[in-house]
């Protein structure tokens, strides 16, 4: 990753401006659209606003770098493309010209980091891609470096646990494409290293993983949802139904007596049985006429 101070080699002398042409507003200052030619060489050509870049703009460093992109009075800031010369190149946000937000680094090698940035530094949550290997860390990090909880995701296994200053520490385990995972621990341990001739021996702690447990693979399984029990509903009561048109038809045709002038109560009851009798002779007349419709 080249990080190459090219802010210093924008600033511009106190005395002579460079070449410049392009739009001015009316104090003189360089206001819109316009191209400079640095004293040092650099060539900016892009939005100006009150005699500083700011806007889209392209800035082309005599060292062969290039950025491509947003700035704001005289910074990059925003979304921009920066091309360094060792031929790797970032693009994403950009805050008070350095690498702020979130971004892709492409590196010489073909690696390339995705994620967070803060102050030019790889921050926060991120994922690094090793090209030669296709191994991936996706993870935490901080002030460049791996470090928290973790990800090391390789071609038949991967590992899930914590890091310390770029080193698996702590718990953690190795999930097999088999179907099993290890379980275990990263402890430090030391590790004699032999030096060149007439080097004394030294001692470095380095993290060293000590296994505890084979399981078989844990696969994630969605929680059931119960079903509210059943409650005894009573079943609801049958509504009458409405008279038919032949029932209908059956109450036209009976005559009603008038009750109004009956006196005494078997008067009144035997008139009663009359209407059913009337009715009983009607149903059956019904019945009839639909069976010689039928019949026909």
């Amino acid at each position: 990753m080249s990080d190459l101070g090219s802010e210093e080699l924008e600033e511009e002398r106190e005395n002579y401006l460079g070449e410049y042409e392009g739009d001015r507003n009316e104090a003189g200052e360089r206001h819109g659209k316009g191209k400079a030619i640095l004293p040092n060489g650099d060539i900016y050509d892009g939005q100006y606003e009150f005699g500083k870049r700011h806007g889209q703009g392209t800035y082309r460093f005599k060292n062969g770098a290039r950025y491509i992109g947003e700035y704001k009075e005289n910074k990059k800031h925003g979304q921009g493309l920066f091309i360094y010369p060792d031929g790797s190149k970032y693009e994403g946000d950009w805050a008070d010209d350095q690498r702020h937000g979130r971004g892709v680094y492409y590196y010489v090698n073909n690696d390339t980091y995705t994620g967070e940035w803060f102050a030019h530094q790889r921050q926060g949550q991120g994922t690094y891609v090793y090209a030669e290997t296709g191994s991936q860390y996706v993870g935490t990090w901080i002030n460049g470096q791996q470090e928290g909880s973790g990800e090391y995701i390789h071609l038949n296994h991967r590992y899930q646990g914590k890091f310390v200053n770029k080193n698996p520490m702590g718990p953690g385990k190795y999930i097999f494409d088999i179907g099993c995972e290890q379980h275990g621990e990263y402890k430090l341990a030391d590790m004699e290293r032999v030096e060149e001739e007439e080097e004394e021996e030294t001692s470095t702690a380095i993290p060293k993983w000590k296994a505890q447990k084979i399981t078989p693979l844990e696969l994630w399984k969605p929680t059931p949802v119960e079903e509210p029990p059943q409650l005894d509903v009573p079943p609801a009561p049958e509504e009458p139904q409405a008279p038919s048109e032949a029932d209908g038809d059956m109450m036209e045709d009976i005559q009603l007596p008038d009750f109004s002038e009956v006196e005494d109560l078997e008067t009144l009851i035997k008139q009663g049985e009359e209407v059913e009798e009337m009715r009983d002779e009607s149903r059956e007349e019904a019945l009839n006429e639909e069976e010689e419709e039928e019949g026909r």
